[in-house]
């Protein structure tokens, strides 16, 4: 800021006296543009702390595509589709009617938060749960008692791969407070507090198409606020704990010991051939000689091999690797 002095004040004072200078020309030169800001909305959450979220729940959505697909046995895939902050009156006055509402706690986080199931997600999972194809309903409907009860099963599935996807950040402990379907009966959290609101976009089979959300309000989130920086946790803190692992691996390695055996390959002999070998003999085996051999660890097929030399001694050379008795 400049700071005039008292000279200069009269000489500004003199010249708006005489006409020399307008008083709104002088204005107009001394405007500051302002920002606008919403105090009954503020930003709680940075735009790196969102892509924090973003890149976390994106592993939760690839770790429950990999278990919804086993447990039901069919393909399903989940996305993110969105990240935002917003009221929580805003995302309540969103929520369609009937859907299936879990509120869950996080111990050691305080507090609760929300998982909002789209009928659209929610009933081709049940249908699949129950034996059928997967399709969508032709309209929407009320739960039953039964599909209640199964949405509760598939919700604490989902929360313990939520617990998965955040052991980096915080491990937490998901447990389901209640379930319900009319969001607009009970107010979980006031209305004006700020919330994160994540959006799953879901594909169920090849035609289930619907979507789910989380909400986590502010004062959960809050206690690991300072660990949502994306450059702080996967760039650095891997690094850091590359390096670690890097020591201890070498550390451990010059520890055990294992069996390397080395099969050239295999021929049957009667037991009386077998008593009547002697050095110089000639077997014939089952492999030919621009085959590979069979490398074990232990008893475990691993490695296939070359024969060959190194210096004076007798030596394979490893030209591929083996998985599940199958060259890979």
């Amino acid at each position: 800021m400049d700071i005039l002095s008292q000279n200069e004040i009269d000489s500004l004072l003199d010249a708006l006296s005489t006409g020399e200078v307008q008083i709104e020309e002088y204005q107009e030169s001394k405007q500051i543009e302002c920002k606008k800001y919403d105090f009954r909305r503020p930003n709680k959450f940075s735009n790196e702390q969102l892509r924090t979220l973003q890149v976390l729940h994106g592993v939760f959505a690839r770790l429950l595509s990999s278990f919804l697909s086993g447990y039901l046995r069919n393909e399903i895939q989940v996305n993110v589709a969105s990240v935002d902050q917003l009221t929580f009156e805003d995302f309540i006055r969103g929520i369609p009617t009937p859907t299936v509402l879990t509120v869950f706690s996080a111990p050691p986080l305080k507090g609760t938060a929300i998982f909002q199931f789209d009928p659209m997600f929610l009933f081709p999972v049940i249908d699949l749960f129950f034996g059928g194809s997967g399709d969508a309903p032709s309209s929407v409907r009320e739960l039953t008692d039964i599909e209640l009860s199964v949405s509760r099963k598939l919700s604490v599935n989902i929360l313990n791969n939520l617990a998965l996807a955040w052991k980096d950040i915080v491990q937490v402990e998901p447990a389901i407070e209640t379930v319900e379907t009319n969001p607009h009966l009970h107010q979980i959290f006031s209305f004006n507090e700020i919330v994160v609101l994540i959006t799953f976009s879901t594909q169920v089979g090849e035609t289930g198409k619907g979507f789910f959300n989380l909400c986590l309000p502010f004062p959960l989130l809050d206690p690991v606020m300072s660990q949502m920086s994306y450059q702080r946790h996967y760039s650095s803190r891997d690094a850091a704990v590359d390096e670690r692992d890097k020591k201890r691996l070498h550390h451990w390695m010059g520890f055990p010991m294992v069996d390397l055996t080395v099969v050239a390959g295999q021929s049957q002999l009667t037991v009386s051939d077998f008593l009547q070998l002697q050095e110089g003999d000639v077997l014939l085996l089952n492999r030919k000689v621009e085959q590979d051999m069979d490398v074990f660890i232990g008893e475990n097929l691993k490695y296939k091999a070359q024969a060959g030399r190194s210096a004076d001694q007798l030596a394979v050379q490893i030209t591929a690797l083996v998985e599940g008795g199958k060259d890979v």
